[in-house]
């Protein structure tokens, strides 16, 4: 049994005059105080605060899918930083500009973004922000599917964090674990620290990381076959990702539920969800999300009857989109693809 206390969480990223904004504010609200803080902070000329509220800035439009405005505002802070001479706000900066480069699907500028902040983070004393960057190279990493070089990392960033009780950071670790542990199929393992992390979250009062876990508590239930149970968690996600305005999460939730409607069989509600959320990740400019939503649409069209030699290119054009965006499992993912649905392998095919 676990004995680790935590405390309420909090933003970190929320930073100088902002630092009272709770981690659940709506980032409509962020963004407005965060704005107003920086035209403040100009008008003064404190480059500091304006780095910081920069930062809140790029945050805010960053969750909002609205990443034109998102990647001119890290920029924006991470010069104020410089002009102030403070390498912790420094490291923010270019956090936030890793974060939205993962986003927008360019993982190998992510890491690299990453890396800089953690050297930054270290070279001028803070703490939060190198677990910040250390945690999104890790994250960057499982999304690509490099599970062997970020394992380690993810579980030192989770015993860092319940030794500090940071309940955020545990709530988020857990969550990665969980994941690479539902991908290797040990669903039982990953089910418990999803609810694990969903309980966490809840006691602390962390609205974002508890929809993220209830999210994969309901894949991996429906895994196993749950699927009442598994709509209903994500119906209850998405009521919190629509009032804070988790514009990205909630694109996830949807994609989500097309996958457990897949599953279950019901595939033109299935293609319904798919193609919504497809909708959502091409108008945040999201392509890793914009492509695994491509794929459940392009399965649940071939489970409807759509043209086999049709859909085998659909496919072979997917794995060309998810290996440019740098999945590293991306073959297997549409070769899985292939397989349910009866289709050759790509090399077994006749060249067109």
């Amino acid at each position: 049994m676990r004995r680790t206390m935590y405390g309420k969480a909090f933003a970190p990223e929320y930073r100088g005059s902002l630092e009272d904004l709770s981690v659940n504010a709506s980032l409509e609200e962020v963004l407005a105080k965060a704005v107003e803080q920086q035209q403040r902070a100009e008008l003064a000329g404190s480059a500091l605060d304006a780095a910081h509220a920069g930062l809140a800035v790029a945050e805010a439009s960053r969750r909002l899918g609205r990443v034109a405005e998102a990647d001119r505002a890290w920029k924006a802070s991470y010069r104020a930083a410089r002009e102030a001479g403070d390498q912790g706000a420094m490291a923010w900066a270019v956090w936030s500009g890793g974060t939205l480069a993962r986003q927008r699907g360019e993982l190998a500028l992510a890491r690299r973004w990453l890396g800089i902040a953690a050297d930054l983070a270290e070279r001028g004393g803070d703490v939060v922000a190198r677990g910040y960057s250390l945690a999104g190279l890790a994250e960057t990493g499982r999304i690509q599917g490099d599970y062997e070089a970020v394992g380690a990392l993810h579980e030192q960033l989770l015993a860092e964090a319940r030794r500090r009780g940071e309940a955020r950071h545990t709530v988020w670790a857990l969550e990665g674990i969980a994941q690479m542990h539902r991908n290797s199929g040990s669903y039982d393992t990953a089910l418990a620290m999803f609810e694990e992390a969903a309980e966490i979250a809840g006691k602390a009062d962390d609205a974002r990381g508890h929809a993220w876990a209830l999210r994969g508590i309901a894949d991996v239930l429906s895994l196993k076959g749950g699927t009442g149970r598994a709509l209903e968690l994500l119906s209850e996600a998405e009521g919190t990702c629509r009032r804070m305005k988790l514009v990205s999460a909630l694109a996830y939730n949807h994609k989500m539920r097309g996958n457990v409607l897949f599953r279950a069989g019901r595939y033109a509600e299935a293609e319904e969800c798919y193609r919504g959320a497809l909708a959502e990740f091409e108008e945040m400019a999201e392509p890793r999300g914009a492509a695994l939503a491509r794929l459940g649409l392009v399965k649940s069209r071939a489970r409807l009857g759509h043209d086999r030699a049709a859909t085998a290119a659909e496919l072979d054009d997917l794995h060309r989109t998810l290996g440019r965006i740098g999945l590293l499992h991306a073959r297997e993912m549409v070769e899985a693809a292939r397989a349910e649905l009866g289709l050759a392998p790509a090399g077994a095919r006749p060249a067109a």
